[in-house]
């Protein structure tokens, strides 16, 4: 391990650590890709990302426990891949980060699993002000709009960027990124609900079931997110209104976004996963 590298870790270390004791891996936290829940990074906020993500602890699941800290991110480098586009045509750019962890007798096996290619997915939880819809502009935060992401509209994908990052809080390993409504949860402060036309009434009241569902993992995990997307069948439109503003509540003031990094087609494409 070269002195450049460990002098970036020991910036974070009570005592200075040697190349022995550390174990140094890459990895993706997020892209400027539309996602499985039709949401993306506008570059500004990838770029506020890679700032704010340098020091920030690595976990499972999203469980802010002391026990499940296993690594450090030190340093981040936001890469674009001029050899691939994104869904909407724009020059792919992901965000790549560098991070670390002390050689222990507890985390061989950890060690192990990631040189081995089981715990390589993640996501990573963050704060966004600006949930912009990408066909009228309208930021879904304050404002509501007809639109309903995940239809096209002139041929073209309907999405939210995300922008104005606010806040970044941790990465974590997931075991489930395939699974749209178990792998991506995310939690928003309170805000208008749009109210699309006759027409559209299904698909927003499908699109407040799947918050519903992404709210209940975050507050109370996978068995939450199951009960609570079980019983969100059944209600109308103001019901599941008023039961997401629950979860809303239970989940804190805070818009944080989980997003996925790369599915496992883009790992071939741009070293999303490598190991030192």
């Amino acid at each position: 391990m070269d002195k450049i590298t460990l002098d970036k870790i020991n910036r974070f270390t009570r005592r200075k650590l040697t190349g022995d004791e550390v174990y140094v891996f890459s990895v993706i936290l997020c892209d400027n890709d539309i996602d499985r829940d039709c949401e993306r990074f506008s570059d500004k906020a990838l770029e506020a990302l890679k700032d704010s993500f340098v020091g920030k602890t690595g976990i499972f699941d999203h469980n802010a426990a002391a026990v499940n800290q296993n690594a450090r991110i030190f340093d981040t480098e936001l890469v674009t891949d001029s050899s691939r586009t994104t869904k909407y045509g724009a020059p792919y750019k992901y965000l790549k980060a560098m991070a670390y962890m002390v050689r222990t007798e507890d985390n061989r096996n950890l060690i192990a699993e990631i040189d081995g290619g089981i715990k390589k997915e993640v996501s990573i939880s963050c704060s966004a002000a600006k949930r912009i819809c990408s066909v009228c502009g309208a930021d879904k935060n304050t404002l509501s709009c007809a639109h309903i992401k995940g239809r096209k509209y002139g041929g073209q994908l309907c999405h939210n960027v995300l922008d104005d990052i606010t806040d970044t809080y941790e990465w974590s390993f997931v075991a489930v990124p395939a699974q749209v409504n178990a792998g991506v949860t995310k939690r928003y402060s309170e805000g208008d609900i749009s109210k699309p036309r006759d027409a559209d009434t299904e698909a927003a009241d499908e699109e407040l079931r799947r918050d519903i569902r992404r709210l209940a993992y975050f507050a109370g995990g996978r068995a939450a997110a199951d009960i609570a997307s079980l019983s969100a069948q059944t209600l109308g439109t103001q019901q599941l209104i008023a039961l997401r503003k629950s979860f809303e509540a239970q989940c804190g003031k805070g818009r944080t976004e989980v997003q996925l990094a790369p599915a496992e087609e883009k790992a071939e494409a741009a070293d999303v996963f490598s190991m030192r």
